[in-house]
């Protein structure tokens, strides 16, 4: 398919010349989500409500679910009663929800108006689903059969019955109680003989979910057990929805973006950035820029606190930005392997003395390599003038060292340094292992713990272990505290 066909240009100018065959025909051989972005950009919103006039419900029902949130509440405005409630009866109501959860008060009234009163039930009870948990993202248009049901009698009710259901790949059975009892895959279903009971080749062992979980554990229960779909129970352990893996999709989606967000210090954003307004970008920056600004205070404290010591050793300052960023990036390091860890359940806090054994002994190899290096590159820095450092500041005399003393003198500020970056890695895993683990443990997202976050404690031990190291070796020419 050539891009020609699913631009905003090549759109308007169907539009604009009535051509009505064609825009159908799009919909026949151009990907929804495609023709929903193209009509995002269409600035005269009018012209996208033609196509809902001249297109068939059942492909108009997943464009209008593609389209941005804003362009929703546009067209919805525009639409007659009978136009909007064509549209509404095409949709998923799981879709519907979500497109519900966007728009604004009045619009949200005016599409339940144009709702069946029994879908209006339903769309009732999920908005009243906490967010983020399986009965807020769960379809209750599912198809169950009878376990007393032969296999072609299933085949001719699914024929029958299946057209409008969110999936009919993965079947949910259950008993003449309404007790969920087995789940069924299509293609057993299919290739099974007509006369065997469903009862016989059904799954026993099927996985189910409450409604109150979290949708991120639904994910991982999807992902762990391969599912197509996965039942959704009530607190009476009946069955009231379904979630389908396409629906996973957009949760992985979304809980990913929400972790990045938040391990960048930034307040996860509602709506696409494209359709965050600057000012609402500000207020999700401008918290944890200020939250980390004010645990910047115990850095600056330590350095005022230490503010003769490097006046009269000059030497020491240049390294500080240099420990500071190799202690907050192996934070950040491990940091990131423990959130994506806990996030796809390679552990638990339970795992916690294990974990941060094997990340100390990284540490302690890491920093080994980091230290040897930094030693070596640190005295090349100063012997070919990148660091200005001639030994004047320790020498009895004031003057400049040379030969055996200049090495030794620069070996010990290399040294100081080196041995710094190495306890630096070491408290760097030890914290970006820990605080993940204990956030996990108080059941909250070990994600709040940011990079930004662990790297800001992280800057204040590195520079409490520098300086005090620093009193160690050249204490005697340094100014009492």
């Amino acid at each position: 398919m050539e891009n020609e066909l699913i631009s905003t240009e090549k759109i308007e100018e169907l539009i604009d010349g009535k051509k009505i065959k064609d825009i159908r025909h799009i919909f026949e051989v151009v990907p929804t989500i495609d023709i929903a972005e193209a009509c995002d950009d269409i600035e005269d919103k009018k012209k996208i409500v033609f196509i809902f006039k001249t297109v068939k419900s059942e492909y108009t029902a997943d464009l209008f679910t593609e389209l941005s949130p804003d362009t929703k509440e546009e067209i919805i405005q525009m639409m007659s009663d009978d136009q909007l409630a064509d549209i509404l009866e095409s949709q998923f109501t799981d879709d519907l929800v979500d497109d519900l959860e966007d728009l604004p008060a009045n619009l949200v009234t005016r599409v339940l108006k144009n709702v069946s009163k029994e879908r209006r039930a339903t769309i009732n009870r999920l908005l009243n689903y906490k967010e983020n948990t399986a009965g807020s993202i769960m379809t209750t248009e599912f198809l169950i059969l009878l376990n007393t049901l032969s296999a072609d009698e299933a085949i001719k009710q699914i024929r029958k019955t299946g057209k409008g259901k969110e999936t009919i790949y993965t079947l949910f059975i259950m008993d003449n109680k309404r007790n969920l009892v087995g789940t069924l895959d299509l293609d057993d279903l299919i290739f099974a003989d007509g006369e065997t009971k469903i009862s016989e080749i059904m799954n026993r062992d099927f996985v189910t979910t409450t409604v109150n979980e979290d949708q991120e554990e639904v994910a991982n229960l999807i992902k762990r057990y391969d599912l197509n779909a996965i039942a959704v129970m009530n607190n009476d352990n009946r069955l009231v929805g379904l979630i389908t893996v396409d629906d996973i999709v957009d949760v992985i989606e979304q809980e990913a973006t929400e972790d990045m967000s938040k391990m960048a210090g930034v307040a996860p954003l509602e709506n696409s950035y494209l359709d965050t307004n600057v000012f609402k970008m500000a207020l999700k920056c401008a918290p944890w820029l200020i939250c980390l600004l004010i645990l910047g205070t115990f850095s600056s404290m330590i350095l005022s606190k230490f503010e003769n010591a490097l006046g009269a050793l000059p030497i020491l300052v240049p390294f500080v930005t240099v420990l500071m960023d190799t202690g907050g990036n192996a934070g950040g390091q491990t940091t990131t392997l423990m959130v994506r860890g806990l996030a796809v359940q390679e552990f638990s806090p339970k795992d916690y003395l294990k974990i941060l054994w094997k990340e100390m002994r990284v540490a302690l190899i890491t920093g080994i390599i980091v230290a040897i290096f930094a030693c070596g590159w640190f005295l090349l820095e100063m012997y070919i003038g990148i660091i200005s450092f001639n030994g004047a500041e320790i020498s009895a005399t004031g003057a400049a060292l040379e030969g055996g003393e200049l090495f030794l003198a620069r070996f010990k500020v290399a040294g100081l340094v080196s041995l710094t970056l190495f306890l630096g890695i070491m408290v760097a895993k030890f914290v970006g292992t820990s605080l993940p683990m204990l956030v996990a443990g108080l059941k909250k997202d070990p994600a709040l713990i940011s990079s930004p976050f662990v790297t800001t404690i992280v800057d204040v031990c590195s520079l409490l272990i520098y300086l005090g190291f620093a009193y160690i070796v050249f204490g005697q020419i340094l100014p009492s505290l």
